[in-house]
């Protein structure tokens, strides 16, 4: 008897932000595949369950797409429950559509469990609204990681830059000069505001703001690392209100840096409390060193019979 693959969205990160379908899938799996930027909800999996490894990271990966399809395939066919643990959503960038096409081709009874994916879980998290009536009526999520072996680009920039209020682009870190170069090729005011938001709702989560004339600039200044996201229109802006409210994280600082902002106000929290008090940011300074309380905890989940 064949199996069933549930191609399964971690959320952004935290595995508190997993959806309760999600996590009831992680509790009855047999196998679990997941993915690096998935790996923190593997608590909420059985004690039981294997666990495979076949993440990506950039310039790495534990096993090429093709092998993971076929991993998913043989995993069924030997009759296992298998949750494919993805970050974010499965079909926002997460190559899940390819992987469902494949357990189509071969019989493989799938089923498809939403994530909050990270293009809008991340900027939310960081005071980001990616849109506002104000300021903001249509958004657009890009890649900033292009398939390598097509020729040529399917984005097409020279609608891209002006034709959408608010852009998002994922997996861009590398290639944030090229984003910039065409954007502002192809029109994009230079004072546009943009941010660059590594670990996004993570207690490790650094944000660097500035324009698009200016990003590079305080990027190379504050250097970021993968998994990052870039947001470019000017809801950014609105992080100099919405991003003193102080947030409740799951342990450790948040850094996040204002490129050119200049003696803007923010709130800062101290140790488990509240906002203690206003301070004043300057020019490329550390904006909130923020301790956060935990909420919950990582707690084991319980065996799911059957």
């Amino acid at each position: 008897m064949k199996g069933t693959v549930y191609l399964v969205g971690a959320g952004p990160g935290p595995a508190d932000l997993i959806t309760l379908r999600g996590a009831e899938c992680l509790r009855r799996a047999d196998v679990v595949v997941y993915d690096f930027l998935a790996e923190r909800a593997l608590a909420l999996a059985s004690e039981r369950a294997e666990r495979i490894c076949v993440g990506k990271r950039a310039g790495a990966h534990c096993l090429p797409q093709a092998e993971i399809n076929r991993l998913l395939v043989t995993l069924a066919l030997e009759g296992k429950q298998v949750v494919r643990l993805k970050g974010g959503d499965p079909f926002i960038f997460g190559r899940g559509g390819e992987e469902a096409d494949a357990l189509v081709e071969a019989g493989i009874p799938f089923d498809v469990v939403p994530g909050v994916t990270s293009a809008v879980a991340v900027p939310g998290a960081a005071g980001i609204p990616l849109t506002d009536r104000r300021c903001s009526s249509s958004v657009a999520f890009v890649t900033g990681h292009e398939d390598p072996t097509r020729e040529g680009s399917r984005i097409a920039w020279d609608r891209l830059a002006t034709g959408v209020d608010t852009l998002v682009f994922l997996m861009g870190v590398r290639t944030l000069p090229a984003i910039v170069r065409q954007l502002l090729l192809h029109g994009r005011a230079p004072k546009t505001p943009g941010a660059v938001i590594a670990s996004g709702t993570r207690s490790d989560e650094t944000v660097v703001t500035g324009t698009l004339e200016t990003i590079l600039e305080e990027v190379a200044r504050h250097p970021i690392s993968p998994p990052a996201i870039t947001v470019v229109g000017r809801v950014v802006a609105l992080r100099e209100r919405l991003g003193r409210v102080a947030r409740a994280r799951s342990g450790g600082p948040v850094a996040a840096v204002a490129g050119r902002s200049r003696g803007r106000p923010v709130r800062t929290r101290a140790g488990r409390g509240w906002p203690t008090g206003p301070r004043t940011l300057r020019e490329g300074s550390a904006l909130e060193h923020t301790t956060a309380r935990r909420i919950g905890g990582a707690r084991k989940a319980p065996h799911a019979g059957g």
